[in-house]
């Protein structure tokens, strides 16, 4: 045999058994047999660097050279999943497929479990890349840590899986391996990790890949994409991908109805406390692909899938004081202080009491027993007080302020809201600090080497009082401040620099209009050339654009008319910012739709319903949801919802089918 021939014959033995034994559950050789062939094939690799591949099992051992990641785009974008926390949310999820595919259809139930999300990139049956979940759009490459991870196959079982494809899945830290690092961080008095989910994430991010390994992560896959998958169902597809090596949850169950649904959530809601990974919740996502494409997507979510959360556990514990924040758009938030208490998997310390109303329909007292949980697992509130236990040693009662803990303006309320604000947003410092957080944060201008602490000291120190005067600053500004050497002074004025090149929807979306978050930023982008003409918008022109109703239109109106905000964007603009559409945006956009409205409806063949929508959009037309005398025609699929058909006869609107539409724009 030659040395060629026994390096692939080891490797092929440590895949096999890596698959039996963090897969399978069942080893068939001793660790210390194991650790024996391991050692051979190092042996063998070193001597012979000729035959190095990158997916070999000894690269399971990690590297400690220190590695920087980089941004890799995402193919499928990675979005987030919509929340729903009782049965009536899932029954009325469960009527809108049933609405929208008007046939029948499956829902696959699977855990939710409670990690850090992963790409998984495969080609000819080999790892080629593993990239975070990042900003959805996309993240940073961790192949070498994935790699460390041994759960997750770098060589793929059999020949029948598709010559490129995706897997997504969740990389965790079990629960016995994050107790015993806490307990190693505790001996040397180091801060403990907060949660298994945190560890997970702060261990991919690692620069050093031999810690990651030692760190013993695992993973559970959950979704195949690609061209040429084994199967339309979703279930099927990662039954098929087991064989293939992967590690796929054995819990899932393909449900026919909400009652089977709803048993599965709750026999899971007691029993998840027996497993040895964290989970938050059930996944519910219909099953066929060719469903699910003909639901589409939301700006944010799949309309085929939804994840319903346990519920909160609560605590008990003393209020100490509360103290009054003031964000970036001027809403001044309470805040609990409370004696630490241990909440799912966490020790909370503070809690968000909202508003006035939430503070007043509390009664609280200072001293009270307050009960605390998480919405959602995540953010801490307090839910209710113990008046039992409230003793005569009670402190004050709670009361919002009238006057701004930072600058000291009246606050003000708005009709219709709950949350006061400090109206005085050109000076008071949390506003202005935050609207430059906002500003230089990722998904706005994403200006590298800047962070909450160094906007806090250039502030202070004057350097900096709104966005505009960051492009005035210079390395030799900044470069001896905090400790800051010349290099990092460097990337801080290039990160700026970068920044000029960013899209216009980004450079609208950091402006930080009140109630324009990135989807919407996106619909201004499309439907204004440039940032003069949207300056200059009627309050109609804004309306008619697809999600924007009255509230985000007059708040867009009062931006643009405030004169201290315009001279901004002056400077900005002067500054060499983006503040138009580019050459390439504009030759895609056409008028021949223009002023029409447009309703979808039904199941389509040729594309989904969310890329006939970017067509009407590039076209100058406009997606309604609903059925009036203005709607001009209905673009209609198979199984077009009966009660949209009446309504569309009595009201004579013209009703087009795909090759119909396909000619229109063509």
């Amino acid at each position: 045999m030659t040395v060629k021939e026994q390096i692939e014959q080891l490797r092929s033995l440590l895949h096999q058994h890596n698959y039996n034994y963090y897969v399978l559950n069942t080893p068939s050789i001793s660790d210390q047999e194991f650790d024996s062939l391991m050692r051979q094939l190092q042996e063998l690799e070193e001597q012979h660097p000729e035959y190095q591949d990158e997916n070999s099992p000894s690269v399971r051992v990690g590297s400690d050279i220190n590695k920087n990641f980089t941004q890799v785009s995402h193919k499928y974008p990675m979005l987030s999943l919509s929340n729903t926390y009782s049965e009536g949310e899932v029954n009325e999820f469960y009527q809108r497929v049933r609405k929208a595919l008007n046939e029948e259809f499956e829902i696959c139930c699977e855990m939710k479990y409670d990690g850090t999300s992963i790409s998984l990139i495969y080609e000819d049956g080999k790892l080629m890349r593993a990239v975070t979940r990042g900003d959805g759009e996309k993240g940073d490459d961790v192949t070498d840590n994935v790699k460390t991870i041994k759960s997750i196959p770098l060589v793929l079982h059999g020949n029948n899986y598709p010559p490129v494809f995706e897997m997504r899945g969740e990389i965790l830290m079990p629960w016995d391996t994050f107790e015993e690092l806490n307990r190693e961080k505790e001996a040397r008095e180091e801060p403990l990790f907060a949660n298994p989910r945190n560890a997970a994430s702060g261990t991919l991010k690692l620069q050093n890949s031999s810690i990651v390994a030692s760190r013993k992560l695992d993973a559970y896959l959950y979704y195949l994409l690609g061209d040429n998958l084994p199967f339309d169902g979703h279930y099927e597809n990662l039954q098929e991908a087991k064989k293939w090596g992967f590690k796929i949850s054995p819990l899932m169950r393909k449900c026919h109805s909400t009652e089977e649904i709803f048993e599965f959530i709750s026999y899971w809601d007691i029993e998840r406390k027996n497993l040895p990974v964290a989970t938050d919740g059930i996944v519910l996502k219909v099953n066929s692909l060719k469903q699910q494409k003909n639901l589409g997507f939301t700006a944010k979510s799949p309309r085929w899938a939804i994840a319903y959360k346990f519920q909160a556990e609560r605590a008990l514990t003393r209020l100490n004081s509360v103290t009054f924040q003031v964000g970036r758009t001027g809403a001044v938030t309470p805040v609990a202080n409370l004696e630490p208490v241990q909440l799912s998997g966490t020790v909370v310390k503070r809690a968000s009491l909202h508003n006035a109303d939430i503070i007043e329909n509390l009664d609280l007292y200072i001293g009270d027993m307050v009960y605390v949980e998480k919405g959602g697992e995540i953010i801490p509130k307090i839910t209710g007080v113990d008046t039992a236990l409230r003793s005569f040693m009670i402190g004050e009662k709670v009361k919002f302020i009238n006057q701004c803990p930072e600058c000291g303006s009246t606050l003000i309320r708005y009709e219709g809201e709950a949350a006061h604000y400090c109206p005085n947003d050109s000076a008071c410092p949390p506003q202005i600090k935050g609207k430059i957080e906002h500003f230089i944060s990722r998904k706005a201008m994403n200006i590298d080497g800047l962070g909450p602490e160094t906007v806090d000291s250039f502030y202070s120190l004057g350097l900096i009082q709104n966005t505009a005067d960051l492009y005035q600053l210079t390395i030799e500004k900044i470069k001896d401040l905090d400790g800051k050497g010349e290099k990092s002074a460097e990337n801080i004025i290039n990160g700026i620099e970068q920044s000029k090149k960013v899209p216009f929807e980004r450079v609208i979306f950091a402006l930080g209009i009140r109630f324009v978050g990135e989807t919407v930023a996106k619909k201004i982008a499309k439907s204004f050339t440039n940032i003069d003409e949207l300056i200059n918008a009627s309050k109609e022109e804004l309306i008619n654009i697809d999600e924007i109703g009255e509230k985000i239109a007059q708040s867009i109106l009062n931006f643009f008319s405030n004169e201290t905000n315009r001279t901004l964007i002056q400077r900005l603009k002067d500054a060499g910012l983006t503040m138009q559409r580019s050459e390439e945006e504009r030759a895609d956009y056409t008028d021949k739709l223009s002023g029409l409205s447009i309703v979808i409806s039904g199941t389509f063949t040729h594309y989904s319903r969310d890329e006939y929508k970017a067509m009407i959009e590039k076209n100058g037309g406009k997606n309604v949801g609903s059925i009036s005398a203005k709607t001009s025609f209905i673009l209609a699929g198979e199984n077009m919802g009966p009660s949209k058909l009446d309504k569309a006869n009595k009201l004579g609107i013209k009703i087009i089918n795909e090759e119909e539409f396909l000619k229109l724009i063509s």
